[in-house]
């Protein structure tokens, strides 16, 4: 009789299918260990969205190749889950526009743009457009620069606005108004007021007056006193 070879299969051992989704569901048990025994889950809709990456077979949760929809899901697949990131970047572009547009003006020292933690302060000197004691604007001087001021306002759709008035601490002259504090809420209420003119939307902008209480240079000298008779236009971060 005559003896059969035995025939070696070529390339290894053939693996049995089956081995294939029992080793997947062995590495899904380890995680699910793993979680089970570190730090606990307070939220149970986070424990909800880790057990929905196993698959229906359990008889627990369908899914196991992506989250349900909720908060956890939602995180990485969008820019709006890191919207502080997203508002940053945006005030860093605007601060960017502001200086551009407003170049002439930053060179000629009338106008100053900064980002701080209020957010984007363009800060007008008070010199270059209202007269000595006077909140009337000088409009053949302000109203190029303002209405650049508006448009940059109205791109920022989502950020609020607040117009500050600020003077230095020299007692105030003349008749029209008491004290500086009078003097610097008029002066804020004029920028506003032209500001509403170019179609900004009262309802985006708040007005305050510190008189000479938030002094950003010297009072002891002529040149810290101009830079302290300001108003600050601020684009709000928040």
């Amino acid at each position: 009789m005559a003896i059969k070879k035995k025939k070696v299969q070529k390339g290894g051992i053939k693996i049995p299918e089956f081995m294939v989704s029992y080793a997947d569901m062995m590495t899904l048990l380890f995680v699910f260990f793993v979680l089970m025994m570190g730090d606990p889950i307070e939220d149970p809709r986070q424990t909800r969205l880790f057990l929905s990456a196993f698959t229906g077979s359990f008889g627990m949760y369908p899914g196991g190749m992506s989250l349900s929809k909720g908060n956890l899901a939602d995180m990485g697949m969008t820019i709006e889950s890191l919207p502080s990131v997203e508002r940053g970047s945006s005030l860093a572009r605007s601060v960017k526009e502001a200086q551009e547009i407003l170049r002439p003006e930053i060179r000629a020292k009338q106008v100053r743009v900064q980002e701080d933690q209020r957010g984007i302060a363009i800060s007008l000197a008070a010199d270059s457009f209202f007269a000595p004691g006077s909140a009337e604007l000088q409009l053949d001087r302000a109203s190029e620069l303002l209405r650049k001021v508006a448009q940059l306002v109205q791109a920022a759709v989502e950020n609020d606005v607040a117009i500050e008035g600020h003077t230095d601490d020299m007692p105030i002259a003349g008749n029209l108004f008491r004290n500086n504090w009078e003097l610097s809420s008029a002066r804020t209420l004029a920028v506003l007021e032209f500001l509403t003119g170019e179609g900004v939307s009262e309802r985006r902008m708040q007005a305050v007056a510190y008189a000479d209480t938030k002094p950003i240079e010297n009072n002891d000298t002529p040149e810290g006193r101009a830079y302290n008779r300001r108003v600050d236009i601020i684009l709000m971060r928040d």
